[in-house]
């Protein structure tokens, strides 16, 4: 799922480590949303749509989660002009 930054709205990550799901070392899943409640509600969305985790799962997964503001520098920009013209 790819989900694109609007400029100008502030925007959450969820970040869920599943390495318990997945047996893969450091493996993590992300999910955005404008706001904290909604990259929450997209994450566990993903966690039973794709990996086919019961709610007790998701619960447990969800605890270890992160959620944080996105920085700034990550929003998009406005194109510079050329200046060697």
């Amino acid at each position: 799922m790819v989900q694109q930054i609007r400029s100008n709205q502030p925007h959450y990550v969820c970040m869920i480590p599943i390495e318990s799901l997945t047996g893969h070392q450091e493996e993590e899943i992300m999910t955005f949303g404008v706001s904290a409640d909604e990259a929450k509600k997209q994450a566990e969305q993903l966690l039973t749509s794709t990996y086919g985790c019961n709610q007790s799962q998701v619960q447990k997964l969800m605890q270890q989660a992160k959620i944080e503001l996105i920085a700034q520098w990550c929003t998009p920009s406005q194109p510079q002009k050329d200046q060697s013209g």
